[in-house]
């Protein structure tokens, strides 16, 4: 049997394991110094002396008449006013974005006319103003006295024959100029989202068998719809407050109703004030609405939807009544 004596190390050498404890390094008494963002300070700072001072002359600057505001924010023409804005962009937004999707399918369609048809439409209504857009669908009768159904080519209408003063109001017009000139600007959101979508998406769909139709409204939509709820949601808050070009025809929406307050009383900042804050409620409305709008599409594309702030305030609600219960000294 043979015994292996292994010599120890010579002098002036360190063994692997003193080597060892002297690379260790104890991270606790390593001195953290945190990166100085002067600029970010220096910055936020100025933005929060601006707000600060934009605050105190809005409650110390007498020309803004807040009781003048008060007096008015809910006067009955104002809220007419606001329902005529309401229903305007409702009906409206409705219209652009149901013609709107048929533009958008007119435009990928493979048809040579369909194609030309959309394009043409899209591009004639986004060239025209809208103001005259509006302008010219109330001084229709100037046109077309009379509008019916009969002869072809003639104005022989034997069977439906109606006045066109009488068939287009003021309302309509209003209408037809803010559909039809929202209908140009939805088909290429729409027609965007669309082909935003995976070609693969299509084919492997085709190639399953599955309809052309639930292709589109099951397939390809819902996925299409991340990229268009965005841009469509700036089209509806962009069509409330366009809606305030229908002044022209004297439908007294919001910014109308405001408009002929102060033209009697001359006080003209607080009433606008007071367009501002509505138009400003609605707006938010809708934004809160994109927001969930958008996390309901979202479920395809994320492991786990990001938490809604309600669900952020009862998480933060729940947690602070545990550490309550967790530390008996607290007062209850």
């Amino acid at each position: 049997m043979t015994s292996t004596i292994q010599a120890p190390p010579a002098t002036g050498e360190p063994s692997a394991a003193a080597s060892g404890a002297r690379s260790r390094v104890d991270l606790a008494a390593v001195r953290v110094v945190h990166t100085r963002h002067w600029f970010r300070w220096t910055l936020s700072a100025l933005l929060l002396f601006v707000i600060a001072q934009f605050a105190w002359s809005l409650v110390t600057n007498e020309n803004y008449e807040w009781g003048v505001f008060a007096s008015y924010f809910f006067a009955e023409p104002v809220l007419i006013g606001i329902g005529y804005t309401l229903a305007l962009t409702a009906i409206s937004a409705a219209v652009g974005f149901v013609l709107g999707t048929v533009l958008a399918l007119g435009r990928l369609s493979r048809s040579p006319l369909l194609n030309s048809l959309s394009w043409s439409y899209i591009w004639f209504f986004r060239s025209v103003p809208l103001v005259v857009q509006i302008i010219v669908w109330f001084n229709l009768g100037y046109l077309y006295p009379t509008l019916g159904l009969g002869t072809p080519f003639t104005t022989d209408f034997w069977i439906v024959e109606f006045r066109t003063v009488q068939l287009i109001s003021a309302f309509a017009a209003a209408i037809l100029g803010l559909g039809l000139h929202q209908a140009a600007y939805s088909a290429e959101i729409i027609r965007g989202g669309l082909i935003s979508v995976d070609p693969g998406q299509q084919e492997a769909a085709a190639a399953l068998g599955i309809p052309a139709h639930k292709r589109l409204f099951r397939i390809i939509l819902p996925q299409a719809m991340r990229s268009i709820v965005p841009n469509a949601t700036n089209e509806v808050i962009g069509l409330v407050k366009g809606a305030s070009v229908v002044f022209v025809i004297a439908i007294p929406e919001l910014f109308y109703a405001v408009q002929v307050i102060y033209n009697r009383n001359s006080r003209v900042i607080p009433l606008l004030l007071v367009a501002v804050v509505w138009y400003t409620i609605i707006t938010t409305i809708l934004s809160v609405a994109q927001y969930y709008i958008e996390r309901h599409y979202a479920r395809g594309s994320v492991r786990m939807l990001p938490p809604t702030p309600l669900q952020r305030v009862r998480r933060w609600v729940t947690l602070q009544w545990a550490r309550l219960g967790e530390n008996p000294a607290a007062p209850r």
